[in-house]
């Protein structure tokens, strides 16, 4: 984590691999939006919103899906994807749009609202299994049979790179809307491809701080143990931010380039979510709101003058649950 040693190592992912994914999928996806916040704060801060729930697919994994379908050669077979919600509708939707056969697996814990936008694509679903981990194994059983092209939603290079082009866009958008700079951005995490892939490309130059739920901590505690580990999960964010085990080329980078972490209860999400809703009519999934969460709960204190990133970045959610 120290800045000076982090921008000595070559990671995994380098800025020249995202700036590389975000031409190739610049036509396919959306620009998401940057707002700055009324979020009164004591000491000064600026408090910035990037928008990316309203991205194609409802959240940021339709960059990584894109990256994986245009840099990597689909077969015959099509592709397939394990995944909580989001990523499965990402794959899903972006194998539709290209003309690539899709078969997504999702665990039974897998939120309604996110099972039937997958359904809604015309591709194959598997429901099957209580956890994310279920659905994986059987997810890379039919790549192995079928041949199809596994989308992992979390350890590939074309997956971080692809979501990294989230910093990329922000930090050019922030800067032509006329706001000098960005000093700290929270981003919520759940197997860490997003966080890894947004620390690549900022590196020293912004921290880039993990928010995970008390009860699915799976990059903190490699990040603690110094290599990855399975963690239990039982969070209100499960869905999305609810994998076991972070990534082996995740934790490589998040190691040098995340700058810390941050754990929130899930109360906090809840009350986050309820405020997007009722201050900025935003809906957001749980695990969407863990990174505002960690401001409002006070496990993030912004510094005096800080200009502070929150990452919203999920919103496949039922509006009544909330």
């Amino acid at each position: 984590m120290n800045a000076e040693l982090s921008d000595r190592i070559k990671l995994p992912v380098e800025p020249s691999d995202i700036a590389s994914a975000h031409e190739r999928i610049g036509a396919h996806i959306r620009r998401t939006p940057i707002m700055e916040t009324a979020l009164a704060s004591a000491r000064g801060a600026r408090i910035f919103f990037k928008l990316e729930l309203t991205q194609h697919a409802g959240s940021f994994k339709s960059r990584g899906a894109f990256n994986n379908l245009l840099s990597r050669k689909v077969p015959a077979s099509g592709v397939t994807a394990a995944s909580g919600g989001n990523h499965g509708i990402a794959v899903a939707q972006a194998a539709k749009r290209l003309g690539y056969r899709a078969r997504i697996f999702v665990p039974e814990i897998s939120a309604k609202v996110k099972v039937d936008a997958i359904r809604a694509t015309g591709c194959e679903l598997t429901v099957g299994g209580a956890r994310y981990a279920d659905a994986q194994l059987s997810c890379e059983a039919y790549a192995s049979e079928s041949g199809a092209l596994l989308v992992h939603p979390i350890d590939s290079v074309a997956t971080i790179a692809g979501r990294g082009t989230l910093a990329k866009e922000w930090e050019d958008d922030h800067r032509a809307l006329g706001w000098d700079r960005v000093d700290t951005v929270l981003v919520g995490v759940g197997g860490g491809g997003l966080i890894a892939g947004m620390a690549a490309w900022w590196r020293e130059r912004v921290k880039v701080i993990s928010v995970e739920p008390e009860g699915s901590r799976c990059l903190q505690a490699a990040l603690l143990a110094g290599h990855p580990v399975d963690v239990p999960v039982n969070s209100i964010a499960a869905d999305s931010l609810g994998a076991r085990r972070a990534g082996d080329l995740v934790f490589q980078i998040a190691r040098h380039a995340v700058a810390d972490s941050i754990l929130v209860a899930d109360d906090a999400i809840k009350e986050a979510q309820q405020l997007l809703l009722r201050d900025y009519r935003i809906i957001s999934e749980p695990g969407g709101a863990a990174a505002l969460g960690a401001v409002i709960s006070g496990r993030y204190k912004p510094q005096l003058g800080e200009h502070l990133g929150v990452l919203l970045c999920g919103g496949n959610v039922d509006p009544t649950t909330i």
